[in-house]
């Protein structure tokens, strides 16, 4: 991708993601780029594919608990290839690969990846989901939600069901501490196991800090 190109779909990616949610503003959209472009070099991913799957995989964004959630992603697609027809340099035969992209970022979603592209913009996303980063879009977003950081009878859920949409720390255990088992790029995985030991560190001292350690 041309540098003309990839410079305009980011301005319009900074005028559309309009948001004061933290774990879901600019900065996670650059960060999921930055990812995204990293990954696309040492896999060797189509640019033109990556970087606007990339950048638009989150303009819309409703919240966890709204029921039209489901719906974020695939109006995300449709809005992103939108966009790109109105982008005359964009190749236009490969908007179809760019909303297969974003669909495949979407756990709710439910669609299978089907290429590379798909794998590393979902890789991308998901490199979010793990690591320092995504301890500081957990507990901003619990604000959001009103959540709990912990349950204070059992905070790591051993003899209860966890229930991360009530808890902080169960997405951990739910979502979180999974996602390299779920990444299908080399690159993106090797990242995620360092960024998973980092979490249960994380995990670890917050133990000893309940048991006044």
């Amino acid at each position: 991708m041309n540098t003309q190109i990839r410079d305009t779909l980011i301005k319009i990616c900074k005028e559309k993601i309009k948001t004061d949610d933290p774990s879901h503003d600019i900065l996670h959209t650059m960060r999921v780029l930055a990812n995204a472009e990293y990954i696309a070099g040492k896999e060797n991913g189509d640019l033109d594919v990556v970087i606007p799957g990339a950048l638009f995989h989150d303009l819309v964004c409703y919240d966890k608990n709204d029921p039209r959630n489901q719906y974020s992603v695939s109006e995300s697609a449709d809005m992103a290839s939108k966009i790109l027809e109105g982008v005359k340099e964009y190749p236009k035969e490969k908007i179809t690969r760019v909303a297969s992209a974003i669909l495949s970022t979407s756990f709710t979603y439910g669609k299978e990846t089907e290429n590379m592209e798909d794998e590393i913009v979902q890789a991308s996303d998901m490199l979010e989901a793990v690591g320092a980063i995504s301890i500081m879009r957990t507990f901003s977003y619990s604000g959001k939600l009103n959540r709990l950081f912990y349950n204070a009878d059992d905070p790591f859920g051993n003899n209860r069901e966890l229930d991360d949409m009530k808890y902080s720390i169960d997405l951990f255990y739910t979502r979180l501490l999974n996602i390299k088992d779920r990444i299908k790029t080399k690159t993106a995985k090797s990242i995620a196991e360092r960024r998973t030991k980092f979490l249960l560190d994380f995990l670890e001292e917050f133990k000893k800090e309940l048991n006044g350690e």
